[in-house]
């Protein structure tokens, strides 16, 4: 397993992870969009017990079982945890400081996706998350 490494904006958070990835792709759901105000987000799920911290981390609950963390200081999203997905931290992709290490294998919730972003690769798209479901 590759070790991986991340950070916030200004530095002041950074994590780091020797986990296994469990998935990864991008996110099209209305709440994740607009809380990363953008029209996709990527991510990567890891085991949660495998993922340092340092710094200063604020947690904020962003719907019923889910939470999200970000730097106290310059408020860059770091994570999303759902009590669905107990042993699992969805780690942002765009913090990786080598983004090369991020290898998208689906589009998620596709059928929230924003109507005006035209995506031309060939990656499976769920209408919802994976669990248990079919590729559209």
């Amino acid at each position: 397993m590759t070790k991986k490494t991340g950070r916030c904006a200004c530095g002041a958070v950074t994590w780091q992870t020797s986990g296994p990835v469990l998935w990864a792709g991008h996110c099209h759901c209305d709440s994740c969009r607009r809380a990363s105000a953008a029209p996709v987000t990527s991510f990567f799920g890891v085991p949660r017990d495998s993922v340092t911290w340092t710094g200063e981390i604020s947690d904020r609950p962003s719907s019923n079982g889910v939470h999200r963390g970000f730097c106290a200081n310059c408020g860059t999203q770091l994570y999303y945890q759902a009590d669905v997905w107990p042993d699992e931290t969805h780690l942002f992709a765009a913090t990786l400081d080598d983004p090369k290490l991020f290898e998208p294998q689906a589009h998620y919730h596709w059928a929230e996706r924003v109507p005006w972003m035209k995506l031309a690769d060939d990656l499976p798209r769920y209408a919802g998350s994976a669990d248990g479901h079919d590729p559209l």
